[in-house]
């Protein structure tokens, strides 16, 4: 019977099992994690202003995973070895027919200062802290930002922070004390968001400056400190600073032999395959496709896309056959505001964005139709 190990389980991990396993009733699948928990990112946003408490995105994949009937090994992967046939765990060493990684990439965290700053994707406890600081302000300024990789300029995650500022923005209003509170966005590119399309990065701009945000762009971020935010250009007040950094691969990559990209990330082609290792794919925030446009997003829906491709593209090597399927370049999402909402979308020859106040209920919808996959069905 043929072994397919998968790393990582998140977005990608958990589609790949659920491919395999539909297409391939016999395959022994393991999976390879911290822990056997599935934490949905996209609804971090909203445990600081209450709408979420963290728990209740912190999946139990017990049941899921005897469902599918995967072997789950606990533990950290530290490396690679023979090709990609044997993953160093540690914890030993795991052997498999073919590989799937999806491990997430890694906040750079190289700025001075950057302690001072809270990255809504460092996952729940870090919401819970945002919730806690927000809380005990009962005024003040607060700054919003995000940033790149300077080798992999795609490498960025900001639609959590639009949405952080948005949402917090509503959050506000709704206890009548907005007025209390200045909020600044900051970036150092003019054009913040321009992976979303030009008429999105528009549209966020325009809402920024009809909420009264102020707007500090174009400008390197030097430092943090408790109470600033320094870029060349001035210093923004902030005693609660809320920033992305920019990212870059798994801790593992750069001992594995795997070809990494000028970021630090697992190089893929359109079939989610590493060069040069045969029977290994790449799928999700670890990965870098050079075939792809340098828009294509790290966000959950690209990872679900790439991780159906690679699912079967790795069945076709397990039976000897060239790959077949190629992954959908695309970006959609919902920039959520609590009282409404963006829908983006782009592809390759499309870019798009459609205001509605029913997006933030859509995107509440999406999350309990998507977690139905993975909450204990008892």
């Amino acid at each position: 019977m043929a072994a397919v190990t998968i790393v990582g389980s998140g977005f990608g991990g958990l589609t790949a099992i659920r491919h395999l396993r539909r297409q391939a009733k016999e395959l022994d699948i393991t999976l390879i994690a911290p822990k056997a928990e599935f934490v949905y990112y996209p609804s971090l946003i909203w445990v600081p202003t209450g709408l979420r408490k963290g728990e209740e995105l912190r999946i139990d994949l017990g049941e899921f995973l005897r469902r599918e009937r995967v072997h789950f090994q606990q533990g950290r992967v530290t490396g690679l070895a023979d090709g990609g046939r044997v993953v160093l765990t540690e914890l030993g060493e795991l052997r498999n027919d073919a590989l799937i990684l999806a491990p997430g990439g890694r906040g750079l965290r190289k700025l001075p200062g950057i302690e001072h700053s809270l990255a809504i994707c460092d996952g729940i406890e870090t919401a819970q802290e945002i919730r806690r600081r927000l809380q005990a302000m009962t005024g003040g300024d607060i700054a919003f930002g995000f940033a790149g990789n300077p080798a992999e300029p795609s490498a960025v995650r900001g639609g959590p922070i639009f949405e952080l500022l948005f949402g917090i923005d509503t959050y506000l209003r709704r206890q009548g004390i907005r007025e209390r509170f200045t909020l600044h966005f900051f970036n150092p590119m003019r054009e913040p968001g321009n992976r979303l399309g030009a008429e999105a990065v528009a549209g966020l701009l325009a809402a920024m400056e009809e909420r009264q945000i102020q707007t500090h762009l174009g400008a390197k971020l030097l430092a943090f400190t408790e109470q600033e935010v320094r870029t060349e250009a001035e210093v923004i007040p902030a005693q609660l600073i809320l920033f992305m950094p920019g990212m870059t691969g798994p801790d593992f990559a750069a001992d594995s032999a795997l070809p990494l990209s000028a970021g630090g990330f697992i190089v893929g082609d359109s079939h989610c395959q590493v060069p040069g290792f045969p029977g290994v794919y790449v799928v999700g925030d670890a990965a870098s496709y050079p075939e792809s446009p340098d828009w294509l997003p790290k966000q959950g829906h690209s990872a679900d896309l790439q991780a159906r491709a690679a699912a079967e593209n790795a069945l076709a090597y397990l039976a000897g056959k060239e790959p077949v399927k190629k992954f959908r370049n695309e970006l959609i999402c919902i920039v959520d505001s609590l009282d409404g909402g963006n829908l983006v979308y782009r592809s390759p020859s499309l870019a798009k964005i459609i205001p509605g106040s029913y997006w933030h209920l859509a995107k509440r919808a999406f999350e309990w139709r998507y977690l139905a996959n993975y909450r204990p069905r008892s």
